[in-house]
């Protein structure tokens, strides 16, 4: 029978890979400590430095807590040719530690490459993360170019390491709406590169930020979907950033990504839709935070509780 298993992400605890954000995140000690405290038993690596970057002291600090690593998030410019060469480095120098941490653990569970556009750097895309309209989007050009670069480097990650590579649609980045995402899908390589669903930033995105968007998201995409993160989306505060014009960081600071269960995305229903498609692998919590914002290890147990309520 399937197993769900359930880890954290250190976006949780404020570690987020934006630039210039103001407050410092919990180090990695304390957070992978409260991860492991409050019931979760897997994670991602974060930026890259959050964490040990030697694959011996890595693996020492996760073992010692029973802590899988599932993957690591790295953010690339696919839109602009020229940062696929410098972004194809930087994604296998992760690549390969989240490699050589995978061999000295032994796990079941090969990590994922979690490859993502260079979010939060295009102005507009940013200001208009959450009401994304066509005009906004990439050109028939740009479109090649972004997706040239996601099959390069989706090659390069899985010949050097042997490792698969999803794709993390996301808010304040090209590929946000579901719309874009077929877009995506329908131009890379479905040999090399999958989608990691995001439950919440897809019903941010989606044209209603309502129970169903997650849902028809899931059916539509079910063939590339390799991985999920599971975060919640509140409704209220989605709409409030439509109808002020928040830009991406507004809508995180006022918590549009609130905890499991107090959004609307339907979990119950995602929850069934992975039993009855027998996904047999990890959901990641993800509920973005900035630095020095909330109570995380207290959210990240009410998170854990909730999904109990589930049957993970």
């Amino acid at each position: 029978m399937p197993t769900l298993r359930v880890g954290n992400a250190p976006c949780s605890w404020g570690s987020l890979e934006f630039e210039g954000l103001e407050g410092k995140p919990i180090g990695y000690s304390q957070m992978l400590d409260e991860l492991a405290e409050t019931g979760y038993a897997g994670t991602e690596l974060g930026d890259w430095g959050f964490m040990p970057t030697d694959p011996a002291a890595l693996e020492q600090e996760l073992r010692r807590r029973q802590i899988l690593l599932l993957g690591a998030f790295v953010p690339v410019g696919l839109a602009n040719a020229s940062a696929h060469g410098p972004g194809e480095a930087n994604v296998l120098r992760v690549a390969e530690l989240l490699a050589a941490v995978h061999e000295r653990m032994k796990s079941d569970t090969p990590p994922f490459l979690v490859l993502a556009d260079d979010n939060g750097s295009q102005p507009a895309r940013t200001r208009n993360a959450g009401r994304i309209t066509p005009d906004l989007g990439l050109s028939d050009a740009q479109w090649g170019t972004f997706a040239d670069g996601a099959n390069r480097i989706a090659a390069a990650v899985r010949r050097t390491t042997g490792l698969r590579t999803v794709f993390h649609h996301h808010g304040a980045g090209y590929v946000e709406t579901p719309d874009e995402i077929g877009t995506f899908l329908a131009r890379t390589d479905p040999s090399l590169i999958g989608l990691v669903f995001d439950t919440g930033h897809l019903t941010f995105a989606a044209p209603r930020c309502d129970r169903t968007a997650a849902l028809e998201a899931l059916d539509r995409f079910a063939n590339r979907i390799w991985y999920h993160h599971f975060k919640d989306c509140h409704p209220e505060v989605a709409a409030r950033s439509r109808a002020e014009g928040w830009d991406y960081f507004t809508s995180v600071k006022n918590g549009v990504f609130c905890e499991l269960g107090k959004g609307c995305v339907d979990f119950p229903a995602v929850v069934a839709w992975l039993k009855k498609h027998a996904y047999d692998g990890w959901v990641l919590v993800e509920q973005d935070v900035l630095p020095g914002m909330g109570r995380p290890k207290e959210s990240a147990q009410r998170n854990r509780d909730y999904l109990h309520t589930l049957g993970l």
